[in-house]
């Protein structure tokens, strides 16, 4: 039985050792550097999450944790924001890089600020751990403690990378120094994060241990492209008429602003002829959002949003105001969990309730 022991024991450790992190010696398959910025001399991507529209709060100032302490994020920390930031959207890439021996956090976002100035860019903030704010011994792993800048950029939940790997290992050990800023590129209509920390390593991580990470985050800002399907005012009847509502997808703001967008008048169109066709019928226009930010302001928010479309639709569209009652209701009514991208795109929506 000993002996049996000792071989499973072998057998465990001999799979834990061909699961550790190693240093590389090229980059991870497909994966590439940003047009707009480029890499450190001789450092490798660990891991790399392009998408074609997404967003990012890009912190241009220290982080404070919130008034409310009883907040927590998804993973039981004590939520911190930045004192000052940019809300943005567009084009993102998402890439790691671990650097050569003996690169200092320092030296490697000196580089980043100096390829940036070299084109035509500014460097809008900086900072280093722990004036940074939050757990600066912390990368994007960890709970019940404080958030760290990391967490911010992007969540434990957000990491792909297969655990023990090269890029897991990056974005989840412990951290020693940490330093930041956030780069402008005019000329690209861009913005860069970078966040530059040496790893402390760890029993799956040993090989990367005191190497310098650089988690660059590239937003390409545009208009996010229009693929949803515009519901026709008679499909709005049928909805609302079997589900008591309507969820549409159609009405466009920016992040953060109640400003209806141009490419909502295919939508505003039909509400308009729902009404028309229904005389009788009277409409809450609710606002929903995702919980990015504070509950409050976003109950602001999605009130303001909602008197928006009244506003588009009575001045544009001949629409009766008195038909229609603006209401927020913040994050207080998601249809999915808003731990995911996909899951907060559902959740920023306008419905049209019944009000008769």
């Amino acid at each position: 039985m000993k002996r049996f022991g000792l071989a499973l024991a072998g057998l465990l450790l001999a799979g834990v050792a061909l699961a550790d992190a190693t240093l590389p010696k090229a980059d991870i398959a497909g994966a590439k550097d940003s047009p707009l910025i480029g890499r450190f001399a001789g450092s490798f991507i660990v891991s790399q999450d392009n998408r074609d529209f997404d967003e990012l709060k890009l912190p241009l100032g220290p982080l404070k944790a919130v008034a409310d302490k009883s907040k927590r994020d998804t993973h039981n920390n004590m939520v911190f924001e930045p004192t000052q930031s940019k809300a943005l959207e567009g084009k993102r890439s998402h890439i790691v890089y671990l650097l050569p021996d003996k690169v200092s956090p320092l030296q490697a976002v000196r580089n980043y600020q100096n390829d940036a100035a070299a084109k035509g860019g500014k460097t809008l903030f900086e900072c280093k751990s722990p004036e940074c704010g939050g757990d600066g011994t912390r990368s994007s792993d960890g709970g019940g403690g404080d958030q760290s800048l990391a967490m911010l950029l992007t969540s434990q939940d957000q990491i792909k990378d297969k655990a023990f790997t090269n890029g897991s290992c990056a974005q989840t050990g412990r951290t020693g120094e940490q330093r930041y800023a956030a780069l402008e590129l005019p000329n690209a209509n861009a913005f860069v994060s970078v966040l530059a920390y040496s790893l402390e390593g760890g029993t799956y991580c040993t090989a990367l241990e005191h190497r310098t990470v650089v988690v660059v985050d590239v937003l390409e800002l545009k208009a996010m492209e229009q693929k949803m399907v515009t519901v026709k005012a008679e499909e709005m009847a049928q909805s609302i008429t079997t589900n008591g509502r309507v969820a549409l997808y159609g009405l466009y703001f920016d992040s953060g602003k109640a400003d209806v967008k141009p490419e909502s008048k295919d939508t505003l169109a039909q509400i308009a002829k729902l009404l028309s066709t229904s005389p009788a019928l009277k409409l809450l226009v609710v606002g929903h959002t995702d919980n990015v930010g504070e509950f409050n302001s976003n109950m602001d928010l999605s009130k303001r949003r909602a008197d928006a479309v009244i506003s588009v639709l009575a001045s544009q569209y001949k629409a009766d105001r008195k038909r229609l009652t603006p209401v927020g209701v913040s994050f207080a009514s998601p249809i999915a969990p808003n731990t995911s991208e996909d899951g907060k795109a559902k959740n920023r929506r306008v419905e049209l309730v019944p009000n008769n």
